[in-house]
């Protein structure tokens, strides 16, 4: 069972995706991206951790996503990926971006839950950098790519959600 949770920032998605790994009843293995890089970002993953029950077994791994997923997935564990959008970035930055291959390759075939969350990027205003561009197409790929093999999709904003996908 693979489960898309996607919305903008500050949309609810974590929250929302925290909440479907502890309803599914199975032990959760957090599987973090993101690095702290800045004050900035130290405090976003301190305020995830305190969201997290203390059960829950973290996994960190900004970049060999796939890997991860392949040792730590079983029959009877929920995964939770928070987020393929620090991911992704952190693909492209270290030109790894055949690691989106090795993900779509891998995902259909893990036993479980797993549940993505990602950012929707495609709605705001065009970026000015070609970077920032390149960035924003290459998210709303992934995105499509991942909605394509996923068992169920849910939009949050505004901390609601709305199922795109069963």
């Amino acid at each position: 069972m693979i489960h898309l949770v996607i919305g903008g920032a500050r949309s609810g998605k974590s929250s929302f995706a925290e909440r479907q790994a502890r309803e599914s009843g199975l032990p959760v293995t957090y599987v973090a991206t993101g690095e702290a890089r800045d004050d900035e970002m130290s405090a976003r993953i301190a305020h995830h951790r305190e969201r997290r029950p203390t059960a829950w077994r973290t996994v960190e791994e900004p970049l060999m996503l796939a890997d991860a997923l392949v040792r730590e997935a079983a029959a009877e564990r929920c995964l939770l990926v928070d987020c393929l959008t620090l991911w992704l970035a952190n693909a492209m930055f270290a030109k790894r971006e055949d690691e989106t291959d090795k993900l779509l390759a891998i995902l259909p075939k893990l036993p479980g839950h797993v549940i993505t969350v990602s950012n929707e990027v495609g709605w705001g205003i065009v970026p000015e950098n070609a970077l920032a561009r390149r960035f924003r197409d290459e998210q709303g790929r992934l995105n499509q790519r991942i909605a394509a093999i996923a068992d169920r999709v849910t939009l949050v904003a505004a901390g609601l959600p709305l199922t795109l996908k069963i």
